[in-house]
C-alpha cells in the first residue's frame, strides 16, 4: 500500500467497530465503495460528506484494490 493511502486510511478497535475508516472522520471505506458502487460520482459523495476530499476517495479505491490482491473471496455461482 503506498504512503498516500497509509496516511487517509485508518484502522482502530476503538473506531467505527475496527473496521478501516478514513483518517479524522468516522467515514468508513466500504461507505464510499457502496456509495461509489451505486453510482456516485466522486463528486456528489464530497458534497454528501464534505469532510472527505477526492484524494480521500481515491486511498479508499487503492486500499480496497490491496485486498483484492491479498484474499480472495469464493462467489456463488449461478
Amino acid at each position: 500500500m503506498d504512503e498516500e493511502t497509509q496516511g487517509r486510511v485508518a484502522i482502530d478497535a476503538d473506531i467505527c467497530g475496527g473496521r478501516p475508516y478514513i483518517r479524522g472522520t468516522r467515514i468508513e471505506i466500504a461507505i464510499i465503495l457502496d456509495a461509489l458502487a451505486e453510482g456516485l460520482a466522486p463528486e456528489q459523495l464530497v458534497d454528501h460528506y464534505p469532510q472527505l476530499t477526492i484524494e480521500d476517495i481515491r486511498a479508499a479505491l487503492s486500499y480496497a484494490a490491496e485486498l483484492s490482491r491479498e484474499s480472495v473471496y469464493k462467489l456463488a455461482t449461478a
